[in-house]
This record gives structure tokens, C-alpha cells and sequence, in this order.
């Protein structure tokens, strides 16, 4: 009779889980602020958008999607009435995205959102356990050339003490 085999632990399980809590919690939290219609897409490129005007092609590059893709996620945005399109002065190929002011205030929404959230996780795991997490992240990122110069500049939490 052969052994019984261990299953694998599901790592990739687990932190698939985790990201759709966290985006859960973002949802919720963003429509007790009014902001029902949150979309998964929102919060990078509203982090993007907020710092000033982006082309549809470089938003593409930084979600990590084709153009087309992109332009879904600024359909989506523009049909909310957070973002317009305007041709690029300097070259009318290029097609930028502008946040507009109710887009702001969304974005800031998000933003603050974001960092609640990132307090709040701070304050109720252990600084050691949130220095491995890091280092465990990280190690599963490094698989992905094309975000792991993104995650190089994620600032690593606090040595702890």
C-alpha cells in the first residue's frame, strides 16, 4: 500500500484570497463614501492619474495591459465621469487621460482608503511577521521581470525591533 501523500500547501490560494478581501474591503469602504461602483482597475490608475495627466499608452505599460485593455479601463472611468481624453499638444498621436474635479476627489477617496487600510494592517501584525510577509512577496514577484521593478519601489517596512 503506498503512503498517503501530503497535499501542497496553496500559497498562491491564500494570497489570491487575500487580494480579493483586500479589494473587498476597498469596495465597501469606498461605497460607504458613495463611491458604489468601484472597480478593481480604479485605484492604479486613479494613484496615476493623480499625479498629473497620463497618455493611454504609458497607463497600459504601468497596469501591465495591451492599449485596448487601457482604454476599457478609461471607458469605464469616463463614463463615471472621473476622467477625460484630450489630444496630446506636442503630438495629436498621442492620446492623454485627465482626471476631472469630481475624478480628483474620487482619487483622493481611493488614496485614503488605501492608506487606512495599510494602518490598519500595520497596527495588528507583528513588525516581524510583516518583515517576512515582505520578503515572502517579494520572492513571489521576482518571477515577473516587468513587476518587479514596480515592487523595488515599495518602500520595505520597519526592521523591527
Amino acid at each position: 500500500m503506498a503512503p498517503a501523500s501530503t497535499p501542497p500547501y496553496l500559497f498562491g490560494d491564500l494570497l489570491a484570497l487575500a487580494r480579493l478581501s483586500w479589494v473587498r474591503q476597498m469596495a465597501e469602504r469606498l461605497g460607504r463614501l458613495g463611491y458604489a461602483d468601484y472597480r478593481r482597475s480604479d485605484a492604479i490608475a486613479l494613484r496615476m492619474l493623480n499625479r498629473g495627466p497620463v497618455s493611454v499608452g504609458r497607463l497600459g505599460t504601468e497596469l501591465g495591459v495591451t492599449r485596448q485593455a487601457a482604454r476599457k479601463v478609461i471607458d469605464g472611468l469616463e463614463q463615471r465621469c472621473f476622467v477625460r481624453t484630450e489630444r496630446d499638444a506636442q503630438d495629436s498621436r498621442v492620446l492623454n487621460v485627465i482626471l476631472t474635479p469630481p475624478g480628483a476627489v474620487y482619487a483622493r477617496a481611493v488614496i485614503e482608503v488605501i492608506y487606512a487600510l495599510n494602518r490598519e494592517f500595520y497596527e495588528r501584525v507583528d513588525p516581524a511577521h510583516l518583515a517576512t510577509a515582505d520578503i515572502v512577496l517579494r520572492a513571489v514577484i521576482e518571477g515577473d521581470s516587468a513587476l518587479a521593478a514596480t515592487a523595488a519601489q515599495i518602500r520595505r517596512p520597519p526592521s523591527p525591533t
